[in-house]
């Protein structure tokens, strides 16, 4: 796989960070989006030291569609023509029923998971090469898959994630860039200390008695599609723990 220029939207922690480290590793050029500037400058620091490839940062929101464009219209000449996008950021918040269901945090989801991935998506496609070697890998989940019990608005986010991959891969495909998806099961990452809003006692039991995903797992599921060749394009992985079988089942000790 030739050396090639990353972006990666939720950088700072989980799948984005874990993916970023494995790309740094083997000498990928790196552009780390996220909103905390403090963990994005750790981890850029990090890379610069352990590393030798170049990393980019943007500090910005992606719910905000004029950040977005701006971060990207901000790129140094060196880092504008991005070979792969890693639309990676994504949140659940709250658990609840539809009839109970807590405004913000729905258009917190739906601004994060589909609208924030569709504005930087859009904002790159202009840069990426038209060649084969423009690739859109985007995060999905289980729960775009099946629907589970007080999961509505978060599940139909992922739902539309599922959609639009299938849209943007046909669309796409004139150029060609490819386009893949990878579906996680249960991993244990700050996923669910959002989703309870910093209760992290309550966050820990979602993942007691069984073992669940690790962020370097799926890490490696966006390495393996990235390194096929370029006539060669993985619609989507679903990956999952050997304990969870579906959305709605873990098997626990």
């Amino acid at each position: 796989m030739k050396l090639k220029i990353v972006l990666i939207t939720g950088a700072t922690s989980g799948i984005g960070k874990a993916t970023a480290l494995l790309l740094a590793q083997n000498g990928h050029k790196l552009i780390l989006c996220g909103r905390r500037k403090s963990r994005l400058d750790d981890l850029s620091e990090e890379i610069r030291k352990s590393y030798s490839t170049a990393v980019h940062t943007l500090n910005m929101d992606l719910r905000n569609k004029d950040e977005v464009f701006a971060a990207i219209d901000s790129l140094p000449d060196a880092f504008k023509p991005i070979d792969v996008l890693i639309n990676n950021a994504g949140l659940a918040s709250g658990l609840s029923t539809v009839d109970e269901g807590v405004l913000d945090d729905w258009e917190k989801m739906i601004d994060t998971n589909l609208k924030g991935l569709l504005y930087m998506s859009r904002a790159v496609l202009p840069l990426m090469p038209k060649n084969g070697d423009g690739h859109i890998i985007n995060l999905g989940s289980i729960a775009g898959k099946e629907a589970y019990i007080n999961g509505n608005v978060y599940c139909a986010t992922k739902a539309a994630v599922d959609n639009l991959t299938r849209g943007m891969r046909i669309d796409l495909a004139k150029f060609p860039i490819r386009v893949s998806a990878i579906h996680p099961g249960a991993v244990e990452t700050e996923f669910s200390i959002v989703r309870f809003k910093g209760d992290e006692e309550r966050a820990k039991k979602v993942y007691d008695g069984f073992e669940n995903l690790l962020a370097n797992d799926c890490a490696e599921a966006i390495w393996f599609i990235l390194n096929r060749p370029n006539h060669v394009n993985i619609n989507e992985l679903t990956i999952m723990p050997t304990a969870q079988p579906n959305a709605t089942t873990i098997l626990r000790k």
